[in-house]
Formats: structure tokens, sequence, C-alpha cells
């Protein structure tokens, strides 16, 4: 054996050498978390060129995002040499870019076709849905978009689409389906899931092209495995079932995307796919201390039908989880911020080296102000800071102008959002006229009916905005700042255009402007008689703040889904209650709770050395405060790894111990009268049907069906609900 196989070797355990040595068949290397399943894929391609198996240009490494891919590049370059320069090494989209430039003609292309991004997207979306007279209030074009989105990664054509449409929402999508597919024809482009679409049907339709490729890429390499759609997995039985050497890696126990159109069933079915697959188990954890991986095994080990894993490590066995449910969101954040500081104060971590956890991210926000009033860096990963935020930004400048409508860049930002009719020609016409009469923009919107070109539908519809904005700014002036936030959601319209839309994009908006509103009631509460000014100037000085300085590095604020594969010496997570974590959308339903627990255990398995969790007992809701019951997960860890912290409360809550002893009559009263199969109605849901009934640790739990919205799991004493 060559001297470099060996080196290559050295650097790797018994069963990630096990892995990276088998060569030919199918290999499934189920990588537990910080198990080294990226330095098991990239050593076997190394080991694949060192050991002649392989010419370099037969080896096809499918990672998922482009950092990846190039960081892998990178490493095999070093493990072997120039010839690693000829490894196609990718995502899934441009792996089949690069093959429809060669196939462009066969795939119905020209070779010079553009890649439409999700903005050029929906333009088209929304272009075309206007020209087939589609109702864009009924149907708004993100969820059209996502319709089709979720079409192509189940490779459905339009008449596909038509064919198997069981209501009018898919019956619509089928059609701007077919007219958007034309269009994008048209102008010689392809969006992201065409690329995968048009490749498979390139493979399927031209036999002779698809073995060209089969003899091409001899070794198929495809990581993360579970967070594969069935498009990806297609290409990829595809382009094996000739030679059968087809490694794949990835962990179950990590699948969280379903939401993208990720399969689950790709990973778990692996075996009975390829039936005489090798397996290889990585269980041996480099990351975290024993109590953290104990603790992440009890979590995970409640998920059926999972493979089968146990991780392990020779670290230390650590410091405890601790756990601290608070008295309520307030001091929640106080806790996380006092315990950064006692951490980073004592010298034993650097403020890199922690990082705050969340569901949602709406619920940055309040780490964000409290970072920010303390001089504490921080950055916020994979989202906007809360007052960047777009949805945010629309409602702050309805609010500037509340109280000065002469703010013509908050006038042009909100003149037309949400969509109603005010486009560019007629905000040009407005402008034009104040330019020339020396008024606002504001002022030659009153007097619309002076300007020439405007066409009576312009006019009509610019005095309904001044109506609007004329009453708000009424409103304004008697309000509290929370009530006048709603004011402007329901009369623009705001929020019932997100409701509409009726994505998941749309319900974190929804959930930020709530998570404002809840900033607004805090801000009157700290500042009594301060109104809108002084929420406003509150909001701008946060927006303008950026403290991020890279020498010294900052507290690091994410979402779990975007903590996947990063680690962390210390970890938060916070908002640990049900509805929140588990969020409420998903209590109701056996495979999105399965998925709530893998995001869990994601999240659990990024600390290194330090994991805290934390909830509250009560959080403030639009001036509130609402109870929330622990999450589900907490009581999923045993105590051996679990400590829980003593906070003392700095908030009197006598008077909700009496609303509680309320709360618990009325659970008591209702679990009472209520049956199987009894109407019920609730304050957001409407009516519904109670299918089951239980008593959990919190009280009565009841499983309501409502048509349109699904099964909703519930607890008496907190939801809004009644018999019918």
């Amino acid at each position: 054996m060559r001297s470099e196989i060996r080196y290559i070797l050295e650097d790797l355990n018994p069963e990630q050498r096990e892995a990276a040595l088998h060569f030919h068949g199918p290999l499934l290397i189920l990588a537990g978390a910080g198990s080294g399943k990226t330095r098991v894929l990239t050593y076997r391609v190394a080991l694949l060129i060192a050991t002649g198996t392989a010419h370099p240009a037969q080896v096809l490494a499918i990672t998922f995002t482009n950092k990846a891919a190039e960081e892998m590049r990178l490493r095999i370059h070093r493990l072997v040499g120039e010839g690693a320069d000829r490894v196609w090494v990718s995502t899934f989209h441009a792996a089949c870019a690069r093959i429809l430039r060669r196939e462009a003609e066969r795939a119905g292309l020209g070779g010079n076709f553009v890649i439409y991004d999700e903005d050029d997207q929906l333009r088209l979306v929304t272009k075309v849905a206007k020209e087939l007279g589609v109702d864009v209030k009924r149907f708004p074009p993100r969820l059209l978009r996502s319709e089709i989105e979720r079409a192509r990664n189940e490779l459905f054509s339009p008449d596909d689409m038509r064919r198997k449409a069981e209501n009018e929402m898919e019956e619509v999508a089928a059609a701007v389906y077919g007219a958007y597919e034309e269009q994008l024809r048209r102008n010689n482009a392809v969006d992201f899931g065409g690329l995968l679409q048009r490749t498979v049907e390139v493979f399927e339709g031209y036999p002779e092209v698809l073995e060209h490729y089969r003899r091409m890429f001899l070794f198929i390499n495809v990581d993360e495995y579970q967070d594969t759609n069935p498009a990806q997995y297609r290409l990829v039985r595809l382009l094996a079932d000739g030679h059968r050497n087809l490694c794949v890696v990835g962990d179950d126990d990590q699948g969280i995307y379903s939401w993208r159109g990720a399969d689950l069933r790709n990973i778990l079915e692996f075996e009975k796919d390829f039936p005489d697959c090798k397996v290889v188990r990585l269980e041996r954890n480099y990351r975290s201390t024993r109590n953290i991986l104990e603790a992440a095994n009890h979590v995970v080990a409640k998920i059926p039908w999972r493979k089968p894993k146990r991780l392990w490590t020779e670290r230390e066995e650590g410091e405890k989880i601790k756990y601290a449910r608070l008295a309520s969101g307030e001091e929640e954040t106080a806790f996380v911020v006092n315990e950064i500081l006692r951490l980073t104060g004592e010298k034993r971590y650097a403020l890199r080296d922690i990082a705050i956890f969340y569901r949602t991210n709406a619920q940055s926000r309040p780490f964000e102000e409290a970072f920010l009033r303390m001089g504490i860096p921080y950055k916020l990963v994979g989202g906007f800071k809360f007052y960047e935020r777009k949805e945010v930004r629309d409602v702050l400048a309805y609010l500037k102008l509340t109280v000065n409508p002469d703010d013509s860049v908050s006038l042009r930002r909100i003149i037309n959002e949400p969509r109603r009719g005010i486009g560019e020609t007629t905000l040009a016409h407005l402008e034009d006229h104040a330019r020339r009469e020396g008024i606002s923009l504001w002022e030659s919107i009153a007097r619309a009916q002076e300007i020439p070109h405007l066409s009576s539908g312009a006019r009509r519809k610019l005095e309904e905005f001044h109506r609007l904005m004329v009453l708000l700014s009424e409103r304004a002036r008697s309000l509290p700042v929370p009530e006048l936030i709603q004011e402007i959601l329901e009369r623009t319209g705001y929020a019932d255009a997100l409701t509409r839309e009726g994505t998941l994009e749309a319900e974190s908006r929804l959930e930020n402007l709530e998570e404002l509103k809840r900033a607004a009631a805090e801000f009157e509460a700290l500042h009594p008689g301060e109104g809108v000014e002084g929420f406003l100037q509150m909001a701008s000085l946060v927006s303008e703040a950026d403290l991020y300085d890279e020498e010294e590095g900052a507290v690091t604020l994410m979402t779990l889904h975007n903590a996947k594969g990063l680690e962390f010496p210390v970890v938060f997570i916070v908002g640990m209650e049900d509805g929140i974590f588990p969020h409420l959308r998903c209590m109701g339903r056996r495979e999105s709770m399965e998925e709530e627990r893998r995001l869990f255990y994601v999240g659990v398995t990024r600390a290194k050395d330090l994991l805290y969790l934390t909830g509250a007992m009560f959080r403030s809701w639009y001036g509130e405060y609402r109870p929330y019951p622990e999450s589900r997960f907490i009581s999923d860890i045993p105590s051996d790894y679990l400590e829980v912290v003593s906070v003392p409360s700095a908030i009197d809550f006598s008077g909700f111990g009496r609303w509680g002893e309320r709360d618990r009559e009325r659970e008591r009263a209702l679990a009472a009268s209520l049956k199987v199969g009894d109407r019920v109605y609730h304050d957001k849901w409407g009516e519904g049907v109670v299918r089951s009934m239980e008593t959990g640790r919190d009280g009565t739990e009841v499983l309501v069906e409502f048509p349109g919205e699904g099964e909703k799991l519930l607890l008496l004493k907190y939801a809004p609900l009644r018999k019918i």
C-alpha cells in the first residue's frame, strides 16, 4: 500500500476506514451527529483515486451547499493533489445545470439558457397568473409558486398536476404551471426545480445519454441523503442502477426538511432499494460530552421506524444540561444574557463560542434588543435582524406616516404594499406633480384630482389610500401602539394578504408581526406616555446599530433549522414550551411531531461543552401575559443528565395564581361536557369536531379536526374553545 494511502487511513477510526474502503456495490453510511461523516466521504473519494480504483473524472460527489462542495474539493486536493480538480464535486442543482449545458438541445433549451432565482420565479408566476385572469388575492403568487415547486419535486408535469388536482387551488396552480412552463421555454430559462426535472426527462427520454453518464460516473457519492427529495432520488437511481457503485451518507435522526420537499423514506428504505447493500454505522461522536450525548440518545430513541444508532464518545462526562423555567419571557432573556456575561467574565468562553437557538425567527427580537442595550456584539445567521425584516419595516413605515405624512421615503415604501393597484407609472405622475408644484408627495396624493395624466381608476385608488392614511393618523392620536399596529394590519389588508398567501414564509412573517406588537407593548409598559414617536425612535436606533466586531467575536443567534451542520462550545436552546417548541402547528400531527423531535435532537447535538434549555411559564402576548406549558421534550431527558436551575422570580405572580385557578375550573367544566364527536368553536380556526380526548401531564388534551385547517391538538385549559 502506497504511503499516501497509509497517510489517509491513519486519520480514520475503524468504522470510518471500513466505509471509506468499500468501493464496489451499494453502501449506506449511517453517520450520527458529530461522527465525522464529511471526513469519511472526502477520504473515500481520495482513496478511490489514490488506490487507482477510479480516475478522478469517474467520481461524482454530491453535497447540499456550494460552500460544502468547495470545502470538499479543497480537502480532496490536499489529500491526492492535482487529480482532484477533475472530480465532479457539486450540489444537485449545479451538476444538473452542467449536464443540461451539454445536453441543451435534447432538453429543448438553448445552450445559453438562464437560471431563474426565487425572485425571478415569483415575478414570472405573478405575470402569468394575471394574464390568465387569476384572482391573485384569492390565489397569492407565492403560494402558486410553492405549489409549482412541490410539483417539480415530485417530477409532475402540468398535465400530471391537472389530473391529480383535488380542489380549486390545485386546479388554478396547474393552469398557472402550464403557462409558466411555456413562458420559461420562450425565455430560454430554467428554474431551480426545473434543473432536476429537465435532467431526469433527458435521461429517461434518451437512453444513450443516460448510458453515457452512467459510464462517466462509475462511483457516485451523496451526502445528507436524508434531505433528498423525490426528484433527487430518481436522478441518483437512474445514474446508479447500471453499475450500482452508490455510496450515500446521512442520518435519519437529522431529517428536518420535509417542508422543503425532503422525503425521509429515501434513507429509511435504502436497504429495500438495494438488498445487498453494506451498512456502516458511525456512532463515535467527536463533539459533545457524555452527558449531552446520553440526553440526545434518549430524545431521539422515542421516534419509531428510525435506524438504530447510539452515539458514544471518549470525552469526559461534562456538566449536566442546565434547564431553567423562568417566570416570563423577559426573565428568560435576562437569565440567558446574565449567563453569557458570567461565562465570558470568568474567561471560560469567548462570545464567539456561544450560540442561541430558537424555533422561529421572531424569537430573536428580545435577545437582539438586550444585546444592543448592553453593548454585547451579536450576529444573526440565516435572516435579517428583527427590525430589518421586510414586514417589520413595512409596518414601521406605516407608523411613521401616521405621525409624519410628509415622510416620502416611508410613503414610497408602502403606497402599494400590500398591492392596491398604485403602480410605478402612477407614482411617477405624482412625483412629477409634486416637483412642479413644490409640494410633498403626500400633498400631491391629496390633490390627485388636479393631475391631468392620471386615469380615473388611479385617482380613485389614490383617494382610497389617502382616506385610509388620514383615518390611521387620527387613530394614532388615541390608540396604544400595539392596538394601532393591529389596526394598520387589518385596515390595510397586510395581515390578510399574508394569511391568504398560505406559505410557511408568510406564516413566519405573521409571527414576526405578532412579535412587533409584543415589542410595542413592552415599550409602552417601560415608557408610558411616549407613544408612537417614542417607539419609532427606539426601533430606529436598534435598526441602525451595528456592534459586530470580528476581532472581538460575537454571540451567534439562529433558528434550529439553520444550526444543522454547525457546532459551538456553549448552546442555549430557548423557548422550550409546548406551542413554541414543539411548534403549535406541528402538535396535532404525528409526522410533524417526529420532525420536531429530530429538530430538538439536532439542536442538542450542536453543543460541545455546555447546553442550556430555557423556557417561560408566561409570555407577553399583545400586552397580556399568557401561560405556556413546559415543552414535552424536557421530560424525555432523564434526571441523571439534567440539572434544574432554580432562578428566583423578579415578578409578583400572585394574580396569575388566581387566574390559573379560574382556568382550571373552566377546564374541568368543559372537559365534563365534551365527548368525541362533539362540535366545538375555536376563536381562530372556527368550527371543528372533537376526534379524541385524553388526560396528559398538563391537563385534558383534545384532538380537534377543523375543516381547511386539519387536526389540532389543544389543551382545554388554554384553548379559546367552546362547545356548540
